[in-house]
């Protein structure tokens, strides 16, 4: 049974290799999801097994099972009910059910190395580290599934920026104050008190953060969770566990890193809770902006007489659930011979990739989605580009504009369009508060309408058309 669990863990940590090199290809992404559930479902079952016969059964092992069948019911039904705006919210959701695993195991395994026979620092140490990771990334979570949910409000002042601090400060001191005896805690008081200043530290690194960061915010929490898992996997030497929390914990960081540099963000200043304010009321110069409005006809008039069209989607789009008419308006286009192109920028949305899933879902082929970088340089060739819920990703003001909080991060240049279209209901602001100077340029026209009664509109214009 020994060598049969090794194996399983073998095949498992393959499988899961296999699936994360899938995920980096759109089309093979869901045969990876499948290929590393699989492998994983295999080690637990396999666990489970080798437990049963490796003693009598006991009621932790009757627990565990019932847990898993829960937990497999529950993630099951969440996942089905789960709607695409509400996807972020629920990988929130989720990584905190994995930092909060990390939590309860540090404080667990805590009490057994304290009245243990043999203590040992070293693992103390990792066993703490994987703990306090575990109880930030718990704590940043809950309150990241709240914000995002609309029931927690942004919190930027100064205390919070040196509580963040100050926190991060104190979660490295205590170990080797603890350590040098100049702080006499036993075990279980240091495990205490620094869960509590690691939960605390989740809470106030994430109240800062709010608008265009939270991508980045998302992504760096799920790697914090993935790290725990590592950490906990040493301390249990258990190969999967260090493996998959190594995939996780590193793919995390990678991503963390290209949403920084999309965001024009360091990592230092995500860790320290130090995000720039965005101006609240009017446009970050003052000056009025003058709009100028088109209709649905008009649109799909420009349309009929275009030879190249670009599709922006932002967080509108999936609000609106109009993402199947952006298909049924690319393929009537397409059958006039007019080219259609979707232009997704990384943090497009609420989480990394949220543009992608969401036209995947309405059967977009992978080829028609092109990346902000690939094309910023050609934008000029496309006759209409129709900018649908997206805001602070095509918003000038990051180029020109050094007051704007926005300012450096890399847009999709949707300006030099021959003509812009942006599909809105209102002139509310985007995610991140910062007034639209795109809507002030000549050759940019808005639409005021839902996305979904504005693209069912253009296609029925469309197809009244003899073009």
């Amino acid at each position: 049974m020994t060598i049969l669990l090794e194996v399983s863990y073998f095949l498992a940590m393959i499988s899961f290799i296999i699936g994360l090199k899938f995920l980096s290809s759109p089309q093979r992404a869901k045969l990876g999801n499948i290929i590393a559930g699989s492998g994983m479902t295999l080690a637990i079952v396999v666990t489970v097994i080798h437990t049963f016969f490796g003693g009598p059964v006991t009621i932790n092992l009757i627990l565990i099972i019932v847990a898993i069948l829960l937990g497999t019911i529950l993630g099951k039904r969440m996942s089905d009910k789960a709607e695409m705006t509400k996807m972020p919210q629920l990988v929130s959701y989720f990584n905190a059910m994995g930092g909060g695993c990390a939590l309860l195991l540090g404080i667990i395994e805590g009490q057994q190395l304290y009245y243990g026979d043999n203590p040992d620092r070293v693992a103390e140490v990792v066993l703490m580290t994987a703990m306090m990771i575990g109880a930030t990334s718990f704590s940043g979570s809950v309150i990241a599934y709240l914000k995002l949910s609309g029931k927690q409000k942004d919190i930027r002042n100064r205390f919070v920026s040196i509580a963040s601090r100050a926190l991060l400060a104190a979660m490295i001191a205590v170990p080797f104050l603890v350590s040098y005896q100049l702080l006499h805690l036993n075990l279980i008081q240091e495990i205490i008190l620094l869960g509590t200043l690691a939960t605390l530290y989740g809470v106030v690194f994430v109240f800062p953060i709010g608008g265009a960061d939270m991508p980045v915010v998302i992504s760096l929490l799920n790697s914090l969770t993935g790290v725990a898992t590592a950490l906990a996997g040493i301390m249990f030497h258990n190969l999967l566990m260090i493996s998959g929390g190594i995939f996780v914990g590193s793919a995390g960081v990678l991503l963390t890193l290209l949403m920084c540099k999309a965001m024009n963000r360091s990592l230092w200043n995500v860790l320290a809770g130090s995000f720039k304010n965005a101006v609240i009321g009017g446009n970050t110069n003052g000056a009025e902006i003058e709009i100028t409005r088109t209709s649905i006809g008009e649109l799909a008039t420009n349309l009929a007489f275009s030879s190249k069209v670009a599709i922006i989607p932002g967080y509108g789009l999936a609000v609106a659930q109009a993402q199947h008419l952006c298909t049924q308006l690319e393929q009537l286009l397409e059958s006039k011979g007019i080219e259609v192109e979707y232009i997704i920028h990384p943090v497009a949305g609420r989480m990394p990739g949220h543009m992608n899933v969401l036209l995947a879902e309405a059967d977009v082929h992978y080829d028609k989605l092109r990346e902000m970088d690939e094309v910023n340089d050609e934008m000029s060739s496309y006759d209409i580009s129709i900018v649908i819920g997206a805001n602070d990703v095509v918003n000038p003001s990051a180029e020109s504009d050094s007051s704007s909080p926005i300012f450096g991060m890399p847009i999709i240049k949707a300006y030099n369009s021959k003509q812009v279209v942006v599909i809105k209901r209102g002139m509310s602001k985007g995610y991140a508060g910062v007034e639209n100077s795109l809507f002030g340029e000549d050759n940019c026209h808005l639409l005021f309408a839902d996305a979904k009664d504005a693209l069912s509109g253009v296609i029925g214009e469309l197809k009244t058309l003899n073009f």
